[in-house]
C-alpha cells in the first residue's frame, strides 16, 4: 500500500481542494491517505469558520475513508528567526512543533504540504525519516503566493519567508500551484523542483442546463466570503442601485459572512428585494442554486497583493462550471483565461468602481446572446479540459512520477 501524509497548518480539514478533490481522488486511487490537521482551542473547524462543537471530538478518527489526526493549531510565524536557524542548520533535531512531531510518526511515502508553514513542517519530517534510513518524498501544494511581495508586512518577516522558502524549495520533490503566474514565479526562484499547475476547479456539474436569453434583467453571482477584506458588500449596493436605473438587476450572494460575524448588512429597504443569499451551501448544492445565474463576479484588490493578480480563484471555475461567464477585473491570469476561452468579460481597471462594472453590466444586458455564447464556452471548456476530473489526472501524473522515482 502507497501512503500519503497530508500536511495542514490553516485551512479546515473539509477545506473542498484538500479533502474532496485531492485527499478523495487519491483515495479513490488505491492510496492510503492520511491528513494531520488542526484543531482551533480542542476543536476543528468548517469551511465557514463555525466549530464543530458536538463532531470530530477524538484526537484522531476515520472520515469517508481518510484517516484523520488532529493537534492545537501553532502560530510560527511568531518564531521567524528560529525556523530559519533550523532550516539553515540541515538537521533534524530542532523541528519539535506537533505537526512535524506527528508526520514522523506516519512513516508515509510522500508528504504532501498544504501551506508555507506546514511545509516547514514535511523539511523537518523528510530529514527525521531520513536519518533511520526511510526514504519519502515532500510535495509543496502552494494554494496562493507566499512570498507576497505587495502585501503589507514586517521587512524582516518577508525577508525571513523569503531565504526560508528558498532553503525549503531545495529539499522539496515536487511543487503544485494554482495558476500559470504562480509557476512562473516558483520558476524564478528554484527551477530544481518540477512544477505542476492544478487549478481549483470543481467536478463537472452534471445536472447542467444551458440557460436562455430571454429574461427581462440579469441575475449576478458572488459565490464566497462577504467581508471588507474579501469583497466590499457597499460596492454590490452601489452596482445594484446604478444598474437598477436602467434595468432589473438582481445579485445572488452564494455563502456570505464568516459564521462567527453576525454584524447586518447594510441593505437600503428599496434593495431588499434585489439581493437574496443562500447563505453557505453544501458543496454539491452548488450547481443547483446556480442555475437561474446570468453572470459570476469576481472583484480582487489587485493594487496590494500579487497573489490576487495572479489568482485563480474556487468561485472563477465553479461559474464556468455552471455555464456561467465570469465578470471580473484586470487580473493577470484570470484576464488571459478568459481572453483566450471568450467565456467572460474584463473591467480593464485594477482597481474597478461599481459604475465600472455598472457600465460592463448594461453593455451585457443589452446584448444577451453574448452572455449566451459566453456561458456555452464557459461549459463546453470546463467540459473538455478544466474540470476536476481532468485536473485529477494531473494529480496522479505527479503522484506517479514521484512514485517511480523511487
Amino acid at each position: 500500500m502507497k501512503n500519503v501524509c497530508f500536511l495542514v497548518s490553516e485551512h479546515p480539514f473539509l477545506d473542498s481542494r484538500i479533502f474532496k478533490k485531492e485527499a478523495k481522488s487519491l483515495l479513490k486511487q488505491g492510496y492510503n491517505v492520511t491528513m494531520i490537521v488542526p484543531r482551533k482551542d480542542g476543536y476543528l473547524f468548517d469551511v465557514d469558520g463555525s466549530i464543530f462543537e458536538n463532531r470530530f471530538l477524538s484526537q484522531q478518527f476515520t472520515y469517508e475513508g481518510i484517516k484523520i489526526v488532529t493537534y492545537e493549531q501553532i502560530y510560527p510565524e511568531k518564531q521567524m528567526k528560529k525556523l530559519y536557524h533550523n532550516l539553515h542548520s540541515g538537521s533534524e533535531h530542532q523541528f519539535t512543533d506537533s505537526l512535524t512531531q506527528l508526520g514522523i510518526l506516519e512513516k508515509a511515502d510522500i508528504y504532501h504540504a498544504h501551506e508555507f508553514y506546514s511545509l516547514y513542517s514535511g523539511i523537518g519530517i523528510k530529514r527525521a525519516l531520513t536519518k533511520v534510513g526511510k526514504q519519502c518524498k515532500v510535495i509543496y501544494d502552494s494554494h496562493e503566493l507566499d512570498v507576497d511581495p505587495l502585501v503589507v508586512q514586517a521587512k524582516n518577516i518577508i525577508d525571513f519567508k523569503t531565504k526560508m522558502l528558498k532553503l525549503m524549495l531545495k529539499e522539496t520533490d515536487y511543487v503544485i500551484t494554482v495558476s500559470e503566474s504562480i509557476k512562473t514565479w516558483f520558476l524564478s526562484i528554484d527551477s530544481h523542483p518540477p512544477i505542476e499547475v492544478i487549478y481549483n476547479s470543481p467536478p463537472l456539474a452534471i445536472e447542467y442546463e444551458a440557460k436562455q436569453a430571454n429574461k427581462p434583467g440579469l441575475l449576478l453571482a458572488y459565490e464566497g466570503v462577504i467581508s471588507q477584506k474579501r469583497v466590499n458588500f457597499k460596492k454590490i449596493v452601489n452596482i445594484l442601485e446604478l444598474c437598477n436605473k436602467a434595468f432589473d438587476l438582481k445579485v445572488k450572494i452564494i455563502g456570505g459572512r464568516k459564521s462567527n460575524n453576525n454584524q447586518e448588512l447594510p441593505i437600503p429597504p428599496h434593495l431588499k428585494d434585489k439581493i437574496e443569499f443562500t447563505g453557505w451551501v453544501n458543496y454539491q448544492s452548488i450547481p443547483n442554486v446556480m442555475k437561474d445565474v446570468d453572470l459570476g463576479w469576481v472583484d480582487l484588490d489587485v493594487t496590494s497583493s500579487m497573489n490576487n493578480q495572479y489568482a485563480m480563484p474556487n468561485k472563477f471555475f465553479s461559474y464556468l462550471n455552471n455555464g456561467v461567464p465570469v465578470l471580473v477585473n484586470e487580473c493577470k491570469d484570470m484576464e488571459s483565461f478568459i481572453n483566450q476561452h471568450k467565456c467572460g468579460c474584463v473591467v480593464k481597471k485594477l482597481e474597478a468602481t461599481a459604475k465600472d462594472y455598472s457600465h460592463a453590466l448594461m453593455d451585457l444586458h443589452a446584448n444577451r446572446s453574448k452572455i449566451r455564447d459566453m456561458g456555452f464556452q464557459a461549459r463546453k471548456i470546463m467540459e473538455s479540459a478544466f474540470s476536476w476530473e481532468h485536473m485529477e489526472k494531473r494529480l496522479y501524473a505527479v503522484y506517479n512520477q514521484l512514485f517511480e522515482s523511487n
